[in-house]
């Protein structure tokens, strides 16, 4: 077979997967970059753009990551990747050590680990055809040497992301986005990888044409055995095809769980507030009781990520806060009863036990059309339907 392997013909690796161990485990991992220094900037100030993070990838699954812009999400993909280094902390793939390998070894290791960039205009080398630009990982790699070989490597390759063999022939600016991005895809799944980070690889996307690359990317994961990483801040996209979930605010991870966890039982008030932020067509089908929509408001700006809040970094913005939190640093946390649901958060607890009593927000107008326009924004990004009802 000239494509990318079967699942079925996948065996696990020595270290991962057998007896339910992590395909990648990161430990502590930190990345500070340092201001640019001009008259009105602090000596030695840096950005905490990732602050300690701790997290687990399965073989097969998909760990969602979401947050606002800003805190970090895109820089973790990176340093999982070890495409920039960390300032501290470690990154394991395989019960292997990324940040031991020398420039040899981790060229060879990154075959294991791809990723797909946002961008599809940008992430394509212009000045290069489709068969050159799914040709170079293969040479690179020693899986294709022969014209023939490659040819027919490039070929199935377009028709596992389902484009045409003829398109090899042609340059990225003939492609529209969707299109390019499945190119992307195809580079990626080139080497054969076992792990895949996918950088907000739909967010430049038409809602109509993520729909159909992420059932592609659902459909490759079933067939290849891929895990991914996805990288996103749209919920509903994310609650369509993570595993898992992990929240990110600035540089750390406050909430990780199941995603059915996550979405139905979220137990930190930062994960809260993004839930309620999603439009809702009528508000009055999930008002409460007394006839008010209960929902987390955010109050105030994200703080500046170079000189983070002391104590939980969400206190400034947090309806819940309380003396404690502004001086100690709660920590990623579970409990009995919710397992490998972790919040980060002192009173998660209380929280979670206060459904009913939550912060009250403005009720929004009954007006017909501006229910209007918020059920045709729930039909194009909310409900998980539109991406079933979308052929891939």
């Amino acid at each position: 077979m000239t494509g990318p392997r079967d699942v079925a013909a996948v065996t696990a690796p020595e270290g991962a997967g057998a007896a339910g161990l992590p395909l990648l485990r990161a430990e502590g991992l930190v990345r500070h970059f340092a201001v640019r220094r001009h008259l009105f900037s602090r000596a030695g100030a840096v950005v905490r753009a990732v602050d300690g993070v701790d997290l687990t990838v399965m073989p097969g699954e998909t760990l969602g990551i979401v947050g606002e812009s800003g805190c970090g999400k895109s820089t973790l993909g990176r340093l999982l990747l070890r495409l920039i280094e960390p300032t501290a902390g470690r990154v394991f793939f395989q019960g292997e050590d990324l940040g031991l390998l020398d420039a040899s070894a981790l060229r060879a290791r990154r075959r294991s680990l791809q990723i797909i960039f946002q961008d599809p205009y940008s992430s394509l080398n212009p000045t290069m055809t489709v068969a050159s630009i799914l040709a170079e990982p293969l040479r690179l790699h020693g899986l294709a040497q022969s014209g023939a070989a490659v040819h027919a490597r490039v070929a199935d390759l377009l028709r596992t992301v389902g484009l045409s063999p003829d398109h090899a022939r042609r340059y990225p600016h003939e492609f529209s986005g969707g299109q390019r991005q499945r190119i992307g895809i195809a580079r990626a799944l080139a080497v054969e990888p076992r792990l895949i980070v996918c950088d907000e690889a739909v967010s430049a996307l038409d809602v109509s044409v993520q729909a159909q690359v992420i059932n592609l990317m659902m459909d490759l994961q079933r067939r290849f055995g891929l895990a991914y990483v996805f990288i996103a801040h749209d919920l509903a996209v994310v609650r369509h095809i993570a595993t898992r979930v992990a929240v990110m605010y600035l540089g750390r991870i406050v909430e990780i769980g199941d995603k059915e966890a996550i979405f139905g039982n979220s137990r930190h008030p930062y994960t809260r507030a993004l839930l309620d932020a999603v439009p809702r067509s009528s508000p009055q089908a999930s008002a409460s009781a007394g006839g008010a929509v209960r929902r987390v408001l955010l109050e105030g700006d994200v703080p500046n990520p170079s000189a983070p809040p002391s104590g939980c970094r969400f206190h400034t913005r947090c309806p819940y806060v309380q003396d404690r939190c502004r001086v100690e640093e709660p920590v990623l946390a579970s409990t009995a009863a919710t397992g490998d649901h972790r919040a980060a958060c002192h009173f998660a607890e209380e929280i979670a036990r206060s459904r009913g009593t939550l912060p009250v927000a403005p009720q929004e107008p009954d007006d017909p059309v501006l229910a209007s326009r918020l059920l045709r924004l729930q039909r194009a990004f909310v409900q998980d339907v539109s991406f079933n009802e979308v052929p891939p």
